[in-house]
């Protein structure tokens, strides 16, 4: 299980031994990776009263859990190429670099679930995960920031070259 966890981007094997020393091996008490993240404490607290939304931080959870993970993401953003840094990146330029983090730590522990409940080798999604998406939805995620610069936009497909 140890050379398993090792396989991830970002984990030594003293970081696999403690993930390990901390969940277990056993994934059955966890029903989803979900219910793991949640017991962690790296998802966000959920704080909201008439309709407003307070600013939460994250839940409390296993301590020694949450630095180990939060040490292996920073080591895992800096590895080439990996969906990791793409993601913190992504998430940084919007959230800041703390919550970005956070996130990366709370997707290198559900990628840890589904390793060790199926017994799979980690695979990394690679640094273009987010720009494989479909042009309609890029397409209207771009108009819908140029409209909140303050620029009206229409797009027209380009006609198919014949």
């Amino acid at each position: 299980m140890i050379s398993l966890l090792s396989t991830m981007p970002g984990i030594s094997h003293l970081a696999a031994l403690t993930i390990l020393a901390e969940i277990g091996r056993d994934m059955g008490r966890f029903p989803t990776a979900g219910h793991l993240v949640s017991w962690a404490g790296l998802c966000p607290g959920h704080n909201e009263s008439a309709g407003k939304r307070k600013s939460a931080r994250l839940r409390k959870g296993a301590p020694w859990l949450k630095t180990m993970l939060v040490q292996c993401a920073w080591a895992a953003t800096r590895k080439k190429d990996s969906y990791y840094k793409a993601q913190f990146n992504r998430l940084r330029s919007r959230r800041g670099p703390k919550k970005a983090i956070c996130a990366v730590a709370a997707s290198m522990l559900t990628a840890i679930y589904h390793m060790l409940k199926d017994g799979t080798v980690h695979q990394d999604l690679g640094a273009d995960h987010f720009d494989r998406r479909s042009a309609e939805v890029k397409a209207k995620r771009h108009v819908a920031q140029l409209e909140k610069l303050g620029f009206k936009v229409e797009i027209e497909p380009l006609p198919e070259a014949a």
